[in-house]
């Protein structure tokens, strides 16, 4: 039986708080009254999650989390205390974050990603939004221009950190950003380069796939840096297109209409913006 993880078990007996389930090294886990479902048998299997309750005894529930156990989500701090911080993850109990094992003190009301872990020492479920400290960072299984799982982190200096495939950190430079992307939020992107000391550069796009002229890139980097919006558009002021973009007019419109019918922009009333 493996906390943190959804467990295939057997139905073994009912009593006035439940039912117990059991793995096949006959290992007994409770299944609280709310959960049981209405009709069932003994001996019938089930597919429950396994964690640990307020009294920090194993406990099952048909309820689905919003992390397991060794991987990466985006989770809300419902509170914090003098020990640590507590995430929503889904369940009755909340995912605890020890002081040690954040990044930046966490704030109430704020999400982050965080990689959920067993705890040797302690036995517990716990969380860490030290997500560079569990990423792999040695033989790194993967190639220039391979399509990948993105989780993007964190903004840096020189872009966003993203957590590729739930195995690697990567970073999206800034001069690749063509669309809005904020922390939490999951995509594809593409390898760009896996650098000699194991860093790897991430891109939005394929290399050499899809390429735009340099004043639509400028576009979309702009669009990306003011939230997916500008107010510019074909009837707009040329000096204001020239004072905003440094580019004419002319420049301008042919650049947002090859946007426009490549998808990547609305074109509306009060101006443009991403898709």
């Amino acid at each position: 039986m493996e906390l943190g993880k959804y467990n295939t078990l057997g139905i073994t007996r009912k009593t006035d708080h439940g039912i117990y389930l059991q793995d096949q090294e006959e290992n007994e886990v409770l299944l609280p009254n709310k959960y049981v479902p209405d009709h069932f048998e003994i001996g019938q299997e089930m597919e429950v999650f396994v964690y640990l309750d307020g009294e920090e005894r194993p406990v099952a529930t048909t309820l689905k989390p919003k992390v397991t156990e060794g991987n990466y989500a985006y989770l809300l701090v419902r509170h914090t205390s003098s020990h640590g911080a507590f995430l929503d993850w889904g369940l009755e109990k909340d995912l605890f974050v020890p002081f040690a094992e954040q990044e930046k003190r966490m704030q109430e009301g704020n999400s982050y990603v965080v990689y959920m872990y067993l705890d040797e020492m302690s036995g517990r479920l716990v969380a860490s939004s030290r997500v560079e400290d569990y990423t792999e960072k040695e033989e790194i299984d993967l190639k220039t221009d391979q399509e990948v799982d993105l989780l993007i982190v964190r903004p840096t200096d020189l872009g966003f950190n993203a957590i590729i495939d739930n195995r690697y950190l990567g970073l999206i430079y800034s001069n690749e950003l063509f669309k809005r992307i904020t922390p939490g939020k999951r995509m594809r992107g593409f390898v760009k380069k896996v650098r000699e000391d194991g860093k790897i550069d991430l891109s939005l796009e394929k290399q050499g796939y899809g390429s735009i002229e340099p004043n639509a890139q400028k576009i979309l980097q702009v669009l990306a840096k003011n939230n997916g919006f500008l107010p510019l558009h074909d009837k707009s002021d040329p000096a204001e297109i020239t004072r905003r973009l440094e580019m004419s007019k002319k420049t301008f419109k042919k650049a947002i209409g090859g946007l426009y019918k490549e998808k990547r922009i609305t074109i509306g009333e009060d101006g443009i913006r991403l898709v």
